[in-house]
Formats: structure tokens, sequence, C-alpha cells
């Protein structure tokens, strides 16, 4: 019995935004039909070292393949030369339930967050969006904007993060890709005047106010993915069309949880799954001046997808190695 082992480099090489963002989005459509296993995530908590991991498993039944990822979430790790996400993924034969391919999910998880915000905007935000705004500077918002730029093509980029220069580095490993200026604004207020906006940090408190919303702005909300987490203030979901990737795990670990838990808002102005947006069994955007929210919580469909595309790409190029394990 052997498995394929894939390194981070390997993944790499075989993967791209446009690809993953049809693979991404034929399994939301899936999921929007229910046509997908997909207990939400669970959590083990590391309070002693500020961490957690995370288990995500999913079998997509239409296009028969499956698999779990393994993920850990650990700010405290750059200061060990660790990445803050480190994650696995094995893919599995329905079949037989044996290990078909183990693979690092670390970039993974990145591109297919990323696939999911362009995809969200694609179907959400107003097809002449032109301005994207950033907060956060890190390697979800690489790919976020990465993704919205497969969609729609961009005037001008506003940034805002921690610091300045995590914000000049930002643009200057983006500049290939992005094809218009982009600007470090030292206020979280000026980049919110933006048509599209993007939030990727992992803050216990609201950083985007209310009355820095215009109408018609549309929001992909990233940052959110567990317990506690809140980047956008309570008011701003009041006013919005809030879409959500999974219902149950969005109630606990996404951008609503925490105004759900110290009710602000209720399950009721919820409005919509994105699957169900896509294959058209609720309305997505219903005018110019609406503001529209994509809760992300990061689904296990989308890290199958993904991953069994890089599987099929590895093997036709002949990468990685056959590990015997049993």
């Amino acid at each position: 019995m052997e498995v394929l082992w894939l390194g981070q480099e390997e993944v790499k090489s075989v993967i791209d935004m446009h690809s993953d963002m049809q693979v991404v989005e034929r399994a939301f459509r899936q999921h929007g039909l229910g046509k997908v296993q997909m207990p939400p995530k669970s959590y083990l908590y590391y309070t002693a070292y500020n961490g957690d991991l995370r288990t995500m498993p999913a079998y997509l039944e239409e296009e028969d393949i499956t698999g779990v990822k393994i993920v850990n979430v650990h700010p405290g790790n750059p200061m060990r030369d660790l990445p803050t996400v480190m994650a696995l993924i094995i893919l599995i034969s329905p079949e037989t339930g044996a290990p078909v391919a183990i693979m690092d999910g670390t970039y993974l998880t990145d591109i297919r967050t990323g696939a999911a915000g362009g995809i969200a905007a694609k179907y959400l935000a107003r097809k002449d969006s032109k301005v994207f705004g950033l907060v956060g500077a890190g390697n979800q918002a690489r790919t976020q904007l990465e993704a919205l730029c497969e969609v729609f093509e961009p005037e001008c980029v506003r940034i805002n993060s921690r610091t300045k220069e995590s914000c000049e580095q930002f643009i200057r490993e983006m500049a290939d890709i992005v094809p218009c200026e982009m600007h470090y604004e030292e206020s979280i207020e000026k980049v919110c005047d933006c048509d599209i906006l993007v939030t990727t940090t992992p803050t216990r408190k609201p950083i985007i106010k209310a009355s820095w919303i215009k109408e018609g702005t549309h929001i992909n909300a990233i940052g959110a993915d567990a317990v506690g987490k809140e980047e956008l203030d309570p008011e701003i979901l009041l006013r919005a069309k809030i879409i959500v990737d999974d219902m149950v795990q969005a109630l606990h670990s996404g951008e609503v949880n925490v105004p759900l838990s110290k009710h602000y808002i209720s399950e009721t102005d919820i409005h919509a799954q994105l699957g169900e947006v896509m294959v058209g069994l609720k309305p997505g955007r219903t005018s110019e001046e609406e503001i529209t929210i994509f809760d992300s919580t990061g689904l296990a469909i989308q890290d199958v997808a993904t991953a069994h595309l890089v599987y099929e790409r590895a093997v036709r190029e002949g990468l990685g190695r056959q590990v015997r394990m049993f």
C-alpha cells in the first residue's frame, strides 16, 4: 500500500489561482445543491500556547472525492521561525478508505481561501468594482487580491496593516500580479473608501467602523475563523446582506459568531450560504446601493477539491514520491 507524498514546493508548482477558482466554484455549487458531506470543523484549543488545531473532513459526492485537512493556528509561531498556519491534507479513496495522497496544505489553504473570496465577489460585488481596500497584508491578503484580479480590472488598491513596512513589502511582491497602482494608507478609514473591502486580520475587537462603509460596498470578511474573532462593527451587519460559506460553521466561528452570541443579530439576519446564491436558490445582490458581506470560515470542500486538482496534476507530471504505509 503506497501513498503519494507531496511537499509544499511540489504543490505550488502545479496549482494556479485561475484553475483553483474553477474547482472551488464547482465545490460551492455542490454545497448549494446539498451534494456534499461536511461536518463543521472541530477544534482543540492549546490555551497555554495561544494556539489551536482543527480537523476538516469532506466528501464531494458528485465527484466522488474525499479527504481531511489538519490545520493549526498559532499566532506566536513567527517568533519561532514557523508559519502561523500549517496544514496537512490527506486524500482518501471513498471506495476503500485507504489514503491516496498526503500533501502540504499550508500554501493550499492560502490559495483556496483566496479563490473563495474571488468567487464570492464575482457573485456579490458590483460588476463595475474598480477600487479594492485591504486591511491586512499577509499571505491571505495576497491570495485574496490575486483572486479578485481574476474577476475584476482594478484601478487602485488601498492597503493598511499593522506596519507600513509590511504594506510596502506586500506592494513590492504583488507588483507583477496586480495591474494597477497600490497605495499604503495610514488609516483604515481611508482603505474603506472602496468598492470591495477585504479584511484578513486575527483581531478579536472590531476594527472596521460602520460609518466608514459606503453604500454599494462588498466586504470579504476573512479573518474571523474561530470563536471570539471579530473584524467588523456589528452595525455593519445590520445594514448588510450577509452571505456565509456554511451556516453551521459560521454560527460558531465566523464573523457572525460574536454578534450572535451578544444578540446584536439573529440567525434570521443571515441571508444565505454562498452556494445557494450561486445555484439560484436565493438572490445575491439586488441593487447597486446594497452592502453585501461574505463571511468566510474556510470549508473542507475547498481543501478537498483543491487537493484533488493538485493530486491529478502531480501524477500526470510524475511529481512527489511514493511512500509505503502498510
